[in-house]
């Protein structure tokens, strides 16, 4: 496996700094937002579709520095019931498939989207309680006249194109946890839908990132994200875990993100990336930063510190297996 970075959290930095400053911290793979929840500077979509050369210098940044390009990220609701966000949304993404094409890219990171009430309105609805028989008959309205074709249309493009849509599960999305995930490569085909392996939303839902890579099953995860979560039990002891403070309310909240290490220990990432390796990943392990009581730089460099010592290099020999002296799997 190698030790990535999305590089959103070095959104004061041009694409080349933040390549440098990569090299630098010993960074091996770089994941670059094309849009939509993402505001670094580090590509111009439209140039990547539409301009050879524009390629050739972005990947070129890149490849001189001896780094690798993991992943284009377009997370966003493309099932956004406002017109303006939602055709927004949609034609980053696929922007982003075609850009991923002409990169000769076979991943791209996104979310699943959420549409609202089907009567109307300009705000997603997402539904996690069904104990009203209304609740139930929203979200399979949603699942059967809106995200079902939507995602059939997609997939049926990204194949055409060779690219993978490694959907990162999130709550306020349709997919989110292992079903609702499942459902949707369903729809897809498990060929181009599969994860984008983020344990830092699955912790707050009370899931086992371990137990959920398991259920997806060998080959199902695309791209992973290394975030962490620290959850506050004195808080869930009182509100649980749904909670719709402002993220800016760090230490109060029932959850936060936090820099690797500072939620789960060495034994949790241990287990899970065995647990990733023993499912046919060893792809790239893509850093996301999202802790507000520590600065991007320091964040990036502790966790770098922290996966150095705990990511597989290397590939096991499976033919060796049944021999004497064979390590045992």
């Amino acid at each position: 496996m190698k030790i990535g970075l999305f590089t959103d959290s070095l959104a004061e930095l041009n694409l080349e700094q933040a390549l440098d400053w990569c090299v630098s911290q010993g960074i091996e793979a770089v994941e670059i937002g094309t849009g939509n929840f993402s505001s670094a500077p580090h590509c111009d979509l439209d140039a990547l579709v539409d301009d050879k050369q524009a390629r050739e210098r972005f990947l070129g940044a890149i490849q001189a520095r001896g780094l690798s390009l993991s992943a284009l990220n377009c997370n966003g609701n493309p099932l956004d019931p406002d017109s303006e966000r939602g055709t927004k949304s949609k034609d980053i993404l696929n922007k982003t498939l075609e850009a991923a094409n002409r990169l000769e890219l076979d991943t791209v990171v996104t979310m699943s989207g959420c549409p609202g009430d089907l009567g109307g309105g300009r705000y997603p609805n997402w539904v996690t309680c069904t104990w009203q028989p209304e609740y139930v008959e929203l979200v399979e309205r949603q699942w059967d006249e809106v995200i079902a074709p939507f995602w059939e249309g997609v997939a049926s493009k990204a194949r055409e194109l060779g690219v993978r849509i490694a959907i990162e599960m999130h709550p306020g999305q349709a997919a989110y946890n292992t079903r609702s995930l499942q459902r949707l490569r369903e729809i897809g085909g498990k060929d181009v839908i599969g994860a984008n392996l983020d344990p830092s939303h699955l912790f707050y839902q009370g899931m086992e990132p371990d137990v959920v890579v398991r259920a997806l099953g060998p080959g199902a995860v695309f791209h992973v994200h290394a975030k962490d979560t620290r959850l506050n039990p004195h808080e869930i002891a009182l509100n649980g875990t749904l909670d719709i403070r402002p993220m800016t309310k760090a230490g109060e909240r029932t959850w936060e993100y936090v820099t690797l290490g500072f939620g789960h220990g060495e034994l949790f990432w241990r287990n899970f990336l065995s647990t990733l390796r023993i499912m046919d990943y060893d792809g790239v392990l893509s850093i996301e930063h999202e802790d507000l009581l520590m600065s991007p730089h320091e964040g990036i460099e502790k966790s770098i510190s922290f996966l150095q010592g705990l990511t597989p290099r290397t590939t096991p020999d499976r033919s060796l297996e049944g021999s004497i002296g064979a390590p045992k799997v």
